[in-house]
């Protein structure tokens, strides 16, 4: 059964939330303390319900977050690379609304047990250091746990223990880590080589992320492993962090640094983000760029002539990435699909598939307007699948994950049958586009955020056209 917009909406506001028990997989080393509990019992009353895991959620602080300093600090310094950083997700990490709306349905789900779950990751320092635990607020943070994934977050790692869920060791008495194999100590702070930091394993420790079921949610360093860009040697920080010449600190020497601007597929939206209009035209430069070189879209028509009689449109989509799939990460929530349109020589469309309702929304299963009015959609996302075999946006629901990504440099192809009008007038002209948003307005919508929709737009990663003559 699909559900409605209204019931939809219900299930995000907490109003139809259901209580999901599942044993943890023995792949996530996590140990929960008790049992699962009753969503009507409250939370406080059953503190030792809460998720543990000895290194990233641990049960005690395992750190101070007063001993780790924020980026204002290391700026001094370091300008470019804190400028950049204060542009990219990472800064955002803790501020983004949307992240901070699905932190609160989660926590109103699962009673307040599982609050360290997401901030594992988008705060190691508050998790560790005891701030983010059960039912904390994020208006009380301290400034360095606000500040996500910091300067120290990633300069203070010591080892990657694994390659998911916050997977490295964090000390704030080490030096500041670097890939500079001559590091040299300062006024400000000692410094040290750390090797770990030049691995594609130690973007993978956080960018990997496993629900407490077992259930794998991301995964592009699991699709790392067995890509062609490890074959060559090639690592995440090529690619998302590219180098340059330029000075690592002020009044040293010019030497190869890498850019801080962590760029993916969106950029800082609400939240408070003090981003400048010449910020974000950098970073949508940047991301347009990415996403360009990310894929490719052909297609061909056959027959070329067409009187009274079906067209096949063959689609093929080349993921150009050697590194992941395409897409890849947060996949569920991201939106890649194929646009196709099809007009005659008055430009009278008599085929579409991959366009909006009127609500700006795909006409697939989350559409209030027109659910599942598009059944050629190509859609390259994935989805959660719960107990009952019916869709749902929470992992925590979720049994089943299903994707439609394709491998690195590999490439899927779509025949699509296309009827032609009677006394259709050509020549007729298809014309398809690859597109990708960071979330559709549905989600937004749903989350109280649609303020928030004009600053995820639709990008066009490629286009492709082709003309059919008419015969009489």
């Amino acid at each position: 059964m699909a559900y409605s917009g209204k019931q939809a909406r219900r299930k995000f506001m907490g109003l139809r939330l259901e209580w999901v028990r599942r044993p943890l997989a023995v792949i996530w080393l996590i140990a929960i303390v008790g049992g699962c509990s009753d969503p009507a019992e409250d939370p406080a009353d059953s503190p030792t319900l809460a998720l543990v895991d000895p290194l990233s959620i641990p049960a005690t602080p395992t750190l101070d977050p007063k001993r780790f300093r924020t980026s204002d600090t290391c700026a001094t310094c370091h300008a470019d690379h804190a400028r950049e950083w204060r542009l990219s997700r990472h800064a955002f990490a803790m501020r983004d609304p949307v992240f901070r709306r699905l932190v609160a349905i989660r926590n109103v789900a699962k009673a307040n047990q599982e609050d360290g779950f997401c901030t594992q990751c988008h705060s190691a320092i508050g998790t560790r250091g005891g701030e983010c635990v059960q039912g904390f607020n994020f208006d009380a943070l301290s400034p360095v746990v606000l500040e996500g994934v910091t300067c120290e977050a990633c300069h203070k790692t010591t080892e990657v223990v694994r390659t998911f869920n916050a997977g490295h060791k964090l000390d704030a008495a080490v030096g500041m880590g670097a890939t500079l194999s001559d590091p040299e100590d300062n006024a400000f702070h000692t410094s040290r080589t750390a090797p770990h930091m030049a691995k594609a394993e130690f973007c993978g420790a956080c960018h990997d992320v496993v629900e407490t079921s077992g259930l794998p949610l991301e995964r592009p360093h699991a699709e790392w492993q067995t890509s062609p860009a490890k074959a060559t040697g090639q690592t995440c920080q090529q690619c998302h962090m590219p180098s340059r010449q330029g000075l690592a600190a002020t009044g040293g020497a010019t030497r190869t640094v890498h850019s801080h601007l962590f760029v993916g597929v969106e950029t800082q939206v609400g939240g408070g983000t003090t981003m400048t209009t010449a910020d974000r035209a950098e970073m949508n430069a940047a991301i347009g760029e990415l996403l360009t070189s990310a894929a490719g879209l052909s297609l061909a028509v056959s027959p070329s002539t067409a009187t009274d009689q079906q067209l096949d449109l063959v689609l093929t989509v080349t993921n150009k990435i050697a590194g992941h799939n395409f897409p890849t990460g947060s996949s569920f929530l991201r939106q890649v699909w194929v646009e196709i349109s099809a007009k005659d020589a008055q430009g009278k469309v008599f085929y579409a598939s991959g366009d909006l309702d009127t609500n700006g929304d795909l006409r697939d299963h989350w559409s209030e307007l027109d659910p599942y009015g598009d059944s050629d959609l190509i859609s390259l996302s994935s989805r959660f699948i719960d107990t009952k075999g019916d869709r749902t946006l929470f992992s925590w629901e979720a049994v089943e994950h299903t994707s439609d990504a394709i491998e690195p440099l590999r490439q899927r192809t779509w025949t699509l049958f296309l009827p032609v009008p009677k006394n259709a007038t050509g020549p007729l002209t298809i014309e398809a586009r690859l597109r990708f948003r960071a979330y559709g307005p549905f989600l937004l919508r749903l989350l109280g955020l649609a303020d928030l929709i004009p600053g995820f737009p639709i990008w066009d990663i490629d286009s492709a056209t082709a003309t059919v003559q008419v015969t009489p």
